[in-house]
């Protein structure tokens, strides 16, 4: 099952509106935007993310093997305790992303819809003689989201029960909404070919400081030592007169310079409609900007003099 096949039964609600885009296939809202997220961030709901690819490794050497080969410490992760890592490239850029969490057997992960094909090959690549196996089952398991950024997975047959177990769903404009406002990218969408960990506040989210050689540290670890990378992730508050959001990659200009491109956007309850952005690392952080048209001020998200002695400022 590809992520653009799919077609979750919660569309089927009351009020239900089908997503675009990457997350087509499940709903965007059910008809009250702004009290969907409240409702989200006072709990006793859920989010429908069954677009995510779903993937299992599994073997007595799971966890050793993917210390080894990405950014997160995960040798000695405990039983039901998630976290992020990333697969870099040999000069450190993202290549690809996943949340996991083992449950004693099994290493759980999901990634962004049609991420997981591209994923498992590399892993499978990767094996050589390693006791692990590793398996795409977005077919068989889908991921939900909770409140506070929290997700579970639940078989897809479950699915349309969800809501006499968990509550009525909110749509995912009231997930990503929240996300934006916290500074959380999204692999592929809020980064780009060139990203490095660094720039894009993942350094501990996703990256562990402290851990063994895995493809792509030197960069990490060079730029983390000497500070200063060459983009900035940030949180952009655009002008709320104008009745369109900018698209993924739409370019951002200072003075009619371009100095950076927007990842994904929303329209908070409280915020107003915001975007992350990646911008040059040498654009003030008080520089007004224009994107797609839209006036857009900044909130630091990663500080520009990010370094060992600065720390990735997330908001939430």
């Amino acid at each position: 099952m590809s992520a653009s096949e799919w077609r979750s039964p919660l569309l089927d609600l009351p009020g239900a509106v089908d997503g675009d885009g990457p997350d087509v296939g499940i709903a965007a809202h059910y008809g009250s935007i702004a009290a969907e997220q409240r409702r989200l961030e006072a709990g006793g709901t859920f989010v429908d993310l069954s677009h995510r690819d779903v993937l299992t490794i599994t073997g007595p050497d799971r966890l050793t093997w993917l210390h080894d080969l990405t950014t997160q410490h995960v040798r000695d992760l405990a039983p039901g305790v998630p976290t992020s890592t990333l697969v870099l490239s040999p000069q450190g850029r993202i290549e690809h992303g996943m949340d996991l969490v083992d449950d004693g057997e099994t290493v759980w992960a999901h990634t962004e819809p049609g991420a997981a094909a591209a994923l498992v090959t590399f892993l499978d690549r990767m094996r050589f003689m390693t006791r692990v196996e590793v398996q795409e089952v977005t077919a068989e398991h889908a991921v939900v989201g909770l409140p506070g950024h929290a997700w579970t997975l639940r078989p897809r047959a479950e699915l349309a029960a969800l809501p006499a177990e968990l509550g009525d769903p909110v749509g995912t404009w009231a997930w990503e909404a929240l996300r934006i406002a916290a500074g959380r990218v999204r692999i592929g969408l809020d980064t780009d070919d060139l990203t490095i960990p660094n720039e894009a506040g993942l350094l501990g989210p996703a990256v562990h400081l402290d851990k063994g050689c895995y493809r792509g540290q030197e960069t990490v670890a060079r730029v983390h030592t000497l500070g200063r990378p060459p983009r900035r992730l940030t949180l952009l508050h655009l002008d709320g007169s104008v009745d369109h959001l900018p698209p993924v990659g739409a370019e951002v200009f200072a003075d009619d310079k371009r100095v950076g491109a927007v990842g994904t956007s929303a329209r908070h309850h409280e915020l107003g409609p915001i975007a992350l952005a990646l911008l040059k690392r040498s654009v003030a952080v008080e520089t007004p900007l224009v994107v797609d048209g839209v006036a857009a001020a900044q909130e630091v998200v990663v500080d520009p003099e990010v370094g060992l002695h600065v720390r990735p400022s997330v908001r939430g």
